[in-house]
């Protein structure tokens, strides 16, 4: 299995203010897969994600991909294996704003062995003509496209998505939704998805649904629904 997750448990705050946010999380995504995590606020979603990607530690369990659980990583191999294998896309863009559109996607192909070539990725985004442009002369959906760019220009095994169109008006978040399914058919990188929208599980192989720090439901969809066909 290319991505396991056991056992996954995590609290924050301690006596009084200890909120348990994740209780037991057991699921395995296949490599290539495109699944969404779902839930309301509160769910503990982009807490899981965090512990997918690294970036925060479980209480207890731990996460294995390609059969490498990053508990027995030290902080340097960590480190390096989310530089090397992961790539984020946030919900706020977190653009460097003093450099243009290509050197931003740059950023990321410096963090790999491997990198995708940037200019075929930029018009791939349909951002090769806004190339030489700073990020505040872009719209917002151009904007998550670069993002999406630094991210995926890596490569990486796993595409970790948190929000990615909640800060997007409706045709905005369309267009961002289409391009992640873009790039999970034509470069083959696993992606996991959070968000609250019910109607994006549509267009997923895989759907878990979360609720209080538990899994309500994890199922596959036999078929996907294009994205351009999504409406809410």
């Amino acid at each position: 299995m290319f991505l396991e997750i056991k056992g996954i448990k995590k609290h924050f705050g301690e006596g009084d203010s200890r909120i348990e946010v994740l209780k037991g999380i057991d699921m395995e995504i296949e490599k290539g897969e495109l699944c969404v995590l779902l839930g309301p606020s509160g769910s503990g979603k982009s807490t899981l994600l965090n512990i997918i990607g690294g970036i925060d530690g479980a209480d207890s369990g731990y996460i294995a991909i390609n059969g490498e659980k990053t508990a027995d990583m030290d902080e340097k191999t960590l480190t390096l294996y989310r530089r090397k294998h992961l790539g984020y896309v946030f919900q706020m863009y977190n653009l460097i704003p003093n450099l243009n559109i290509k050197e931003n996607v740059e950023v990321g192909a410096y963090l790999s062995d491997n990198p995708l070539d940037v200019d075929d990725l930029l018009k791939t985004l349909g951002l090769y003509e806004h190339r030489h442009k700073l990020p505040n002369q872009l719209s917002g959906g151009q904007q998550q496209r670069t993002a999406i760019g630094r991210a995926i220009v890596k490569n990486p095994d796993i595409l970790l998505c948190d929000e990615p169109t909640g800060a997007l008006d409706y045709a905005t978040s369309k267009e961002i939704l289409k391009l992640i399914e873009q790039v999970n058919r034509k470069y083959g990188n696993t992606v996991v998805m959070v968000t609250h929208n019910n109607a994006i599980e549509k267009m997923a192989d895989r759907v878990v649904k979360l609720h209080d720090g538990r899994i309500r439901e994890n199922c596959r969809n036999e078929t996907r629904m294009a994205a351009e066909d999504l409406e809410w």
